[in-house]
């Protein structure tokens, strides 16, 4: 089993209190669940929102219903819950009627969770977000040589847990393909009632396809065949459902810098690359530059993410041309950051940009310093 970077919940876990643990499917959540339910000095219910009668129970609003059913238990542990209606009001009965008991709510959606949880549990919870396996946890098992010999493979295959697990590189084809094809979408398709999902996956192709480049709503219409607003719509689902996630431009002081536009990167490259059914070597593909873009962008997300540190992601980019890759800011300070494959390659931060942000720092990030920027 893969360490992650959640394996002890008590220090998350109070009495009254409902912990989320949002995430895409089959990154592991139910796996560190049920790792730590193994040592927990708790007494603990384990249920599923799958299951009809739980689903029944929960979303009844009925008191005496709900309290027997938790009845002499320290800990109720909900998994899938975003199969549950009204389970944020559940729960909320829960916390309220037991102060005393720990809850832990597990779902692969965050639209459905955050609508029904958000609202009803204000004050009254703590979220984690669990990601595809992070360089971070790769960290706690390899040291930084083996990190940095793995990179090709991640950027490749991604680093859900079962693709790092598996042992050829066909066994790894196979799963992503299943999972693009099986779960991606499942939960779009299940909460959202779309009928197809052809045009969402046309639509994940052309992102595919689009990674480090702003992207235009009019442009993906017109190829589609559809309104603009639909493909929005469909825009925001995909990221709410943790496949893609879009980066706004960065804007302070000049009128040609570019901010209406997004950019959109995938939460894991396998699963963009399956989209696309590309699993060739890095040697034989023209994509590395921005394979290596999505991979930094994601996984400085993670570091972000994991470790507390407050700060809101951008690119820059002007209307003449001049870009970087990557802007945070955040506690008072700009941070540029511009990503390149060949390390070799010089870059200097563009005028414009030191001109506009004097006091904003700017670094390389390469192949050689990457695993300063992510650990």
């Amino acid at each position: 089993m893969i360490q992650r970077i959640y394996q002890d919940f008590e220090q998350f876990l109070l009495p009254g209190r409902v912990l989320v643990i949002y995430g895409p499917r089959r990154v592991g959540k139910t796996t560190i669940i049920n790792a730590y339910l193994k040592q927990t000095k708790f007494k603990y219910k384990f249920d599923s929102g799958d299951n009809i009668r739980t689903r029944q129970i929960l979303s009844s609003q009925d008191f005496p219903t709900i309290l027997s059913y938790l009845e002499g238990y320290d800990l109720f542990v909900i998994d899938e819950a975003q199969q549950i209606p009204n389970i944020g009001t559940g729960l909320k009965i829960i916390v309220d009627q037991r102060p005393d008991i720990r809850v832990i709510a597990t779902g692969s959606s965050s639209f459905e969770l955050s609508n029904q949880i958000g609202e009803p549990l204000t004050g009254r919870k703590r979220t984690l977000t669990l990601f595809p396996v992070s360089q971070i946890e790769l960290n706690f098992e390899q040291n930084q040589f083996e990190l940095k010999e793995h990179v090709p493979d991640l950027l490749v295959f991604g680093s859900y847990p079962e693709i790092l697990t598996a042992q050829t590189k066909v066994q790894k084809r196979e799963l992503l393909t299943e999972l693009s094809e099986a779960y991606l979408l499942k939960d779009i398709l299940a909460l959202e009632k779309i009928k197809s999902s052809k045009y969402l996956l046309d639509l994940l192709k052309l992102l595919a396809f689009q990674i480090g480049k702003e992207v235009s709503y009019q442009e993906l219409a017109r190829q589609l065949g559809l309104s603009v607003k639909t493909v929005q719509r469909y825009l925001d689902l995909l990221e709410k459902a943790f496949v893609v996630i879009r980066v706004g431009g960065f804007s302070r002081n000049l009128r040609s810098e570019v901010v209406r536009k997004s950019k959109y990167y995938f939460y894991d490259t396998g699963l963009r690359n399956a989209i696309i059914s590309q699993f060739n070597d890095l040697t034989q593909r023209s994509d590395v530059g921005e394979l290596w873009e999505n991979f930094l962008f994601i996984e400085r997300l993670k570091k972000r993410s994991y470790q507390s540190i407050f700060a809101t992601p951008y690119f820059w980019r002007t209307y003449e041309g001049q870009e970087i890759d990557l802007i945070e800011e955040g506690e008072g300070q700009v941070r540029a950051y511009e990503f390149k494959w060949a390390s070799q390659k010089k870059t200097r931060v563009p005028g414009v940009f030191q001109d506009a942000y004097p006091h904003a720092t700017f670094d390389v990030i390469h192949p050689e310093n990457y695993l300063n920027f992510v650990l």
